[in-house]
């Protein structure tokens, strides 16, 4: 396994971060401790969950799943950098959502009690909250970290602009503020490439992709499709109707260089300078061993020039729309 520092920190990350979000909802409590063992065992250390996970099952599901699999011992909580998230609505009542001062307090608490441990290593903001200053944030989030429940700030979903307010409400608190950013990111969906990457290299802070198959549409879709494997749905199925000649060339070309498409999809990710660990969300431990392959393969200039051909992305904003 390959490890990079997340962002500006000290904090030692695999390559691939473990995404949880399919634990429960679409995976067994068994399925699921066995491929974190599995991940575990393949050198994958960074794991990442949310409070809001659960499905059908309910928020705070698969935070427990985890939870039940730490408890199991073998080193595996000490081993793990454990990331989770809050923001979302947990139960319909006031104060229950967002980062305000009180629930950050709260759904901290809560969040620990579920993964059954005593500190979380990366806590993130699921969502950027307008309507909390970051004064109250930030003095939140330092007290966290002085109870040593927390170690570590990150956020997801955040806009270029957002990690500058963030950063320049931490300076001059002298508190290290982000050291992280989870963004959607792969090749067909690239928008942050204008803004968010740039802020991140900036300031230090690791960009971790979720959604790096882009719902499963860069991982060999039409010849699944072809074969009667699957059946695109949401996001993947929308994207294949708007851009489906792009695909086909995009499979063409990882059959060219002899390549599985969701693996070249990850390491033209691990290729992006401001990226530290695309999040994979596998459900069986087929999906966990594909993704593994991606450390694997080698793309050379050529071959990302050619991806960037297929799928163009952005400049540097104002630059991309300004001239």
């Amino acid at each position: 396994m390959k490890f990079r520092n997340l962002g500006r920190s000290g904090l030692s990350v695999s390559r691939i971060c473990l995404g949880t979000m399919n634990f429960g909802p679409e995976t067994d409590e068994p399925t699921s401790h066995s491929i974190m063992d599995s991940a575990l065992a393949n050198g994958i250390n960074f794991f990442d969950t949310a409070n809001r996970y659960g499905g059908p099952n309910g928020p705070g599901a698969t935070e427990t799943i985890l939870g039940n699999w730490f408890a199991q011992g073998g080193g595996r909580r000490e081993k793990v950098v454990l990331a989770t998230k809050l923001y979302g609505e947990m139960e319909p009542w006031a104060n229950n959502r967002g980062v305000s001062a009180l629930n950050i307090r709260r759904a901290c608490d809560a969040s620990l009690k579920r993964l059954q441990t005593d500190y979380i290593d990366l806590y993130q903001m699921h969502h950027i909250d307008r309507l909390t200053p970051w004064e109250e944030v930030w003095q939140a989030m330092e007290v966290l970290v002085a109870q040593g429940k927390i170690l570590y700030v990150g956020s997801s979903n955040f806009a270029g602009w957002n990690l500058a307010q963030a950063q320049g409400a931490a300076a001059p608190r002298n508190f290290m503020g982000l050291i992280s950013e989870q963004s959607i990111y792969n090749l067909v969906t690239r928008d942050i490439e204008r803004e968010v990457i740039p802020a991140a290299l900036h300031y230090g802070i690791g960009v971790l992709p979720w959604s790096p198959l882009h719902g499963g549409l860069l991982g060999g879709v039409l010849k699944k499709e072809r074969d009667g494997k699957r059946r695109l749905e949401g996001r993947a199925k929308e994207s294949l109707d708007l851009i489906r000649p792009q695909v086909e060339a995009y499979e063409e070309f990882c059959e060219l260089i002899g390549e599985e498409p969701g693996d070249v999809a990850l390491a033209w990710l691990l290729a992006q300078p401001a990226v530290t660990a695309p999040i994979i969300g596998p459900r069986t431990q087929d999906h966990l061993d594909s993704a593994l392959r991606a450390l694997d393969v080698e793309l050379t200039q050529t071959h990302i020039e050619k991806l960037d051909e297929i799928f163009p992305g952005y400049r540097t904003a104002p630059e991309d729309y300004a001239w």
